[in-house]
C-alpha cells in the first residue's frame, strides 16, 4: 500500500498510535500538533489524505479544514472528534470532510477507511 497521510492531533499519544499503524501499512506519514504545522506540511507535501482532529487549541479543526480546502479543494480529509457535536461534524462534512470517527475510535476502522479513501484517490 502506498500513499501519504497527514495526522493532525494535539494529543501526542494519538498521533504516535496512528503514525505507527499507518507506517506499518506502508504509508508515508507526517504529524502535526497544531494548525500552523498542518498547513505548512500541506504546502510542502503532496498529501493523499488528512486525519484531522476537530478540537485543537489555537486554530480549530474547522479552520484547518477550510484552509486545507482553499489550498487544494481535492484534498481528502477524515475528521476525528472526542465530542458528539453533531453541528461541528455536519459543518465539517459541508466543507468537504469525507467521514468522521468519534474518539475513542477502533484503530481497525481507521485503517480500513484510510485504505479505502486512498484507493479511491486518483493518481497525481
Amino acid at each position: 500500500m502506498s500513499g501519504t497521510v497527514l495526522i493532525v492531533d494535539d494529543q501526542y499519544g494519538i498521533r504516535v498510535l496512528l503514525n505507527e499503524v499507518l507506517q506499518t501499512e506502508g504509508y508515508k506519514t507526517f504529524q502535526a500538533s497544531n494548525g500552523i504545522q498542518a498547513i505548512n506540511i500541506a504546502k510542502q507535501e503532496n498529501l493523499d489524505l488528512v486525519l484531522l482532529d476537530m478540537k485543537i487549541p489555537g486554530m480549530d479543526g474547522i479552520e484547518i479544514l477550510k484552509r486545507l480546502k482553499e489550498m487544494d479543494d481535492s484534498i481528502r480529509v477524515i475528521i476525528m472528534t472526542a465530542y458528539g457535536e453533531l453541528d461541528m461534524i455536519q459543518r465539517a462534512k459541508d466543507l468537504g470532510a469525507l467521514t468522521h470517527f468519534a474518539k475513542p475510535f477502533d484503530i481497525d476502522d481507521i485503517r480500513k477507511a484510510v485504505k479505502d479513501y486512498i484507493q479511491l484517490q486518483p493518481e497525481k
